[in-house]
């Protein structure tokens, strides 16, 4: 989470993208809580793709499964 003072300056995508990096993994996966479309819609502006819905344990939410093909190159 990226302070108040700081958001919507670029900073939690610039963070993001540090942390992946020098990743050598294929692919990145985020679990999203469906209540928070705009998160969802932020995390696609940043190349993941909406796959599904999982619920990982049998008393977890069900959470939209995203996924990021790290082999591309995010375009600015």
């Amino acid at each position: 989470m990226v302070r108040p003072r700081w958001r919507k300056t670029g900073t939690a995508q610039r963070l993001h993208e540090a942390l992946l990096a020098d990743r050598t993994e294929a692919l990145a996966a985020l679990l999203v809580d469906p209540d928070h479309p705009k998160v969802e819609a932020l995390y696609e502006t940043w190349g993941y793709r909406r796959i599904g819905n999982r619920q990982p344990f049998p008393d977890s939410p069900n959470f939209t499964v995203m996924l990021r093909d790290l082999s591309v190159p995010l375009a600015s």
